[in-house]
């Protein structure tokens, strides 16, 4: 399994490049080939739209809809999930979170900003929306932040934060306090499903390390991910304590001088059950080389 994995992240890298341009318009393993779903109750009023790219979050106040996250590009996507919505609200979206660039979570913006929604995202975002090689490119949000941010609408409170450098640069975790729900984005992952540490998109391996840390610091017993099933507190513990194995390992390596280009190779994943997927090893392992060097 684990040589498996190493050969399809070196092909990944090869002949995508950068899964974040290219792969999420394919719903590589994530959903994105599949039509969107049919919406699921999370927790009373709290639902989420699985396919079409990526899993879309539905809050339902009774003064509007707090959407996150808006699918791969396409009539067929959009009205999928706008069919969704209506089966459990006929009110109107009217606050929209991306939760980083990559299309299969920003394809849909500009439909919903011509619809008047507020289409919230960090400003790192924003910024790699600027050089983004995607086509259609999706519309940047007409609302940006820094640190945090919180929606409030209808008596529901919706805290938009950014944790730091993850699976992107721009990448926000949305947190829902009364119903102790946190959205993750692709700062977690599931199943066979490595993680992608985007570093043209601003990614870091080291400090997703914190971001995990920080995100188990909020109070929530349910999470889900950008793709794939919900997840409990324990689940997302268990892909903290995987994915710090995997960096440490990683780390390890460089600091005995494996070579660059042995790197993936002999990093060993077969207890972890995936391999993290590295588009640009140059940055990985300059980055794992900073952390090893002698202090």
């Amino acid at each position: 399994m684990r040589t498996f994995q190493v050969v399809a992240a070196l092909s990944l890298a090869l002949t995508l490049a950068v899964e974040a341009q290219q792969a999420p318009a394919q719903g590589r393993g994530r959903g994105g080939g599949q039509p969107v779903q049919p919406i699921q109750m999370v927790k009373p009023g709290l639902y989420v739209v699985p396919g079409g790219g990526s899993n879309s979050i539905v809050r339902v106040t009774n003064d509007g809809v707090i959407l996150v996250d808006t699918k791969l590009p396409g009539d067929a996507n959009y009205d999928g999930l706008m069919a969704q919505i209506k089966t459990v609200t006929n009110q109107p979206v009217k606050f929209v979170v991306v939760t980083h660039h990559h299309a299969d979570h920003t394809g849909n913006n500009g439909r919903f900003i011509e619809a008047g929604a507020q289409v919230i995202g960090h400003e790192q975002l924003a910024a790699n929306l600027k050089t983004y090689q995607f086509s259609p490119l999706p519309a940047p949000p007409n609302v940006t932040y820094t640190t945090n941010h919180t929606v409030r609408l209808g008596g529901a409170e919706v805290r938009v934060l950014h944790l730091g450098r993850s699976h992107t640069g721009g990448d926000s975790v949305v947190y829902y306090p009364d119903l102790k729900v946190v959205l993750t984005s692709d700062a977690v992952t599931v199943g066979g499903q490595g993680p992608l540490i985007d570093y043209a998109g601003g990614g870091s391996a080291l400090e997703w390390k914190a971001v995990l840390d920080a995100m188990l610091k909020l109070d929530f017993d349910t999470a889900i991910p950008g793709a794939g099933n919900v997840l409990t507190r324990a689940d997302v513990q268990d892909f903290r304590t995987r994915f710090n194995t995997v960096i440490d390992r990683a780390t390890d390596l460089v600091r005995k001088g494996v070579a660059k280009d042995q790197l993936l190779a002999q990093l060993e994943t077969d207890d972890i059950g995936w391999a993290p997927r590295i588009p640009q090893i140059d940055a990985f392992y300059e980055e794992l080389s900073k952390a090893a060097a002698p202090r």
